[in-house]
Order: C-alpha cells, then structure tokens, then sequence
C-alpha cells in the first residue's frame, strides 16, 4: 500500500470512530425513547448502521495492522512496478491515459489509481518505456505502448 493510501485508511478510520460511531450511539438511544422497539423502524435501521460502522473499523483496523507501506517517493527504475505511474498510449484509438499502480484496495480508476491486481498492471509489470503490452478485455485483446514510466 502507498503511504497515500495508508494515510486515507486513517482519516477514514478517525472519521468513524469519531463522528460515525457517537452519532449512530446517540441515534439508536433517542430512538429507544420512542417505546416498542420490536416495531421501531428508526432503531433498526440505527442498529444496522451501527453494525456496519463496527464492521468497517475492524476492518480498517486489519488492513492497516497488516499494510506494508511502500514510499512511492524512494522508488526509480525503467521497469513498471508497484508505486510507478505510467502513461500509455492506446494503440486501437490513439488515447492517453495515466495510471499509477497501487494496492488493491486504494484503486480508483477514476481518479487515474489501478490495482496492482488488475489486468492492464499485471501486464505492464516489468515492461518499460517503449513496450507494448496486450491486455485481455472484455471487448477483446487491446494493445497499449507505454509511453513513460514515473515516480511521483
């Protein structure tokens, strides 16, 4: 995992139990107020969001536990690895993208973030600037070329 993901994990895991878990606490008791509990919608659904916020901080509290965290920064090399950003070019419609590779459960392709687990890394793994990779899609075979290897 990049220190960036590791840090995220954090915030997510403060916001939990600092804000979530006290106001699921105080949700679930104003609705015991209500009386009958058996047919209390409010509690209920205070009761599964407090299950879930418990489940999600465990969780957190494992993976971080667990992480071993690469400083992307200390990393160089032509290879594409763990931690690298890479541009590739499409070689079917000529588009750019960017990706940078990261652990599997800080990816976000939206904001350009991919799996190390994920096809397109996997194919990229070891290959520099200037190589083509072929990635197994749902729609085909695609071939991208990688353009240039970074680290940010």
């Amino acid at each position: 995992m990049t220190g960036e993901g590791f840090h995220a994990l954090d915030e997510e895991l403060r916001r939990l139990k600092l804000k979530e878990r006290p106001a699921v606490t105080a949700a679930i008791g104003e609705a015991r107020q209500h009386g009958d509990l058996s047919e209390n919608a409010e509690y209920h659904a205070a009761k599964e969001r407090q299950g879930w916020i418990e489940s999600r901080i465990a969780e957190i509290e494992d993976r971080m536990a667990r992480a071993q965290i690469i400083d992307v920064s200390k990393l160089s090399g032509a290879q594409v690895k763990f931690g690298a950003t890479v541009s590739v070019l499409d070689e079917d419609t000529e588009e750019q993208a960017r990706y940078q590779i990261v652990g599997e459960h800080e990816a976000d392709v939206r904001s350009g973030k991919i799996s190390i687990a994920s096809p397109i890394a996997r194919a990229m793994i070891g290959k520099e600037t200037g190589d083509v990779v072929e990635v197994n899609t749902p729609g085909g075979v695609k071939a991208y070329e990688i353009m240039k290897v970074e680290w940010v």
